[in-house]
């Protein structure tokens, strides 16, 4: 089930939001999590099991390294087991085939059987956050939590529960125990909601419309405009899909009381790749740095310690995005630009002209972005020889642009400056307007919704 789901606007959300607010609030979390759990096996029946199996597993670990924490040695077994017991169940499902694959490419015969295994529905997601919960209590920086229901809550809550945010325990565990109702606050979550809804149906998947057409159309028809235009509208598609899916996420959170961290800072208005990495998929970047870079020395080490440390991290981050030799060289090309801007060419950067500095990071960006789409594209070399062939196809380039720069508009931070400063001059009238809005939009993204055939999010295959 996804949340730009019929069955999820019209069903599942509203009933779910009326038994949460009639139930006192000591079997709220409860109620969470069965509807969490109903909310899953919507989408992953056969995997539900497997969902609950890992929380099982990651709360007794939990528990086994708080009762050993007088005991280091013992501890760190118990946070090693955890770690091989997680990352042994992710890589079963997301990389065996991936691995007997390339096994068997570089034999020229099948020595690994490949099994075919589909890949659970954000299991990349919930398995970084049992993950984090066992190292901050290791760590010391979190709390046990005695109660198995209120751990299995934290991990399966469906706003966040396929494609993130990851929500880290320390961060949330206060508001397991209790949090704030009010009706600000869930028209604070109403308002988000609907951004998030409106930046899927109504300019996500009018990008990836494009996207679908530019990338269809015959290598040698394509031409370089048409290949950059393609490029461009993937660019925005993978931005609105995954931060409006964060943006519902954030609002539901709202609307049952949480607060999650914010996932996106406009990360196309960056002026680094370095910048980028600060503003796009948050929630991962800082787990990675937290649980990954830091632990290997981050940048208190020697020079070409610290490039192995970078490479390890975003080898680790492609791989984490799929099981898929392109995800891999994402990974490495995103290391090695930031090795660069940290090493060569940072000072330089630093001190060059404001649209020099955004034109060089969106141009390496919507570069990776080809990188990450080329498993999807039936010739990716095809379509890298387009962008440097020459000449357009019959398609109409004047609406392709005029729908660009639309785009471009609103993945920047000034519509929202404008939407607030008229709120801020108006008062009373202005909330009365932005409700009427809210609903408009609302309305118009559920009318897209219905007449759409095609309507996936990007994120929740990873």
């Amino acid at each position: 089930m996804l949340f730009s789901s019929l069955e999820f606007l019209i069903a599942f959300l509203p009933v779910t939001l009326l038994v949460y607010y009639l139930l006192p609030s000591a079997f709220r979390n409860p109620v969470l999590l069965l509807f969490s759990i109903l909310f899953y096996g919507w989408g992953e029946p056969s995997y539900v099991f497997l969902m609950l199996f890992t929380l099982a597993g990651d709360w007794l670990f939990g528990f086994l390294v708080h009762r050993a924490a007088d005991r280091p040695r013992r501890a760190r077994l118990f946070l090693i087991l955890s770690c091989v017991f997680n990352l042994g169940i992710l890589a079963f499902f997301k990389y065996f085939d991936f691995f007997a694959g390339t096994v068997n490419a570089l034999a020229g015969r099948e020595l690994v059987p490949v099994l075919s295994v589909s890949l659970p529905i954000g299991i990349s997601f919930y398995t970084f956050q049992a993950m984090s919960y066992v190292i901050d209590v290791y760590r010391g920086d979190a709390s046990y939590q005695k109660n198995p229901l209120s751990f299995c809550t934290y991990v399966a809550l469906f706003p966040q529960l396929i494609a993130g945010p990851i929500v880290r325990y320390k961060d949330i565990a206060q508001q397991l125990e209790s949090r704030t109702l009010s009706s600000e606050k869930f028209a604070s979550g109403v308002r988000r909601f609907v951004l998030g809804l409106a930046k899927k149906t109504l300019l996500a998947d009018t990008a990836g419309s494009y996207w679908r057409y530019f990338s269809s159309l015959p290598d040698g028809e394509r031409g370089s405009a048409g290949a950059i235009l393609g490029l461009l509208f993937f660019t925005f598609q993978i931005y609105f899909d995954f931060s409006g899916y964060s943006d519902m996420a954030i609002g539901l959170g709202r609307m049952l009381g949480f607060e999650f961290c914010e996932n996106f800072n406009y990360p196309y208005i960056a002026e680094s790749v370095t910048d980028f990495w600060r503003r796009w998929h948050i929630s991962l970047s800082t787990w990675f740095r937290d649980y990954v870079y830091i632990p290997l020395g981050g940048n208190r080490v020697t020079r070409a310690r610290h490039v192995l440390n970078l490479m390890t991290v975003w080898l680790l981050t492609g791989l984490w995005h799929g099981a898929s030799w392109n995800f891999v060289l994402w990974g490495v090309y995103y290391g090695v630009f930031l090795i660069l801007e940290k090493y060569l060419w940072g000072k330089a950067l630093s001190k060059a002209p404001k649209i020099l500095r955004h034109l060089y990071t969106l141009t390496l960006v919507v570069f990776g972005w080809f990188i990450f789409a080329s498993a999807d594209l039936a010739s990716p070399a095809g379509y890298l020889a387009s962008l440097f062939s020459g000449g357009t196809a019959a398609y109409d380039v004047l609406r392709s642009v005029v729908v660009l720069l639309l785009l471009a508009l609103f993945s920047t931070p000034y519509p929202r400056r404008a939407l607030a400063a008229f709120r801020a001059r108006r008062g009373r009238p202005a909330e009365a307007a932005v409700t009427v809005l809210v609903f408009l939009v609302f309305f118009f993204s559920v009318a897209a919704l219905v007449a759409s055939d095609y309507s996936p999010f990007l994120y929740t295959r990873f």
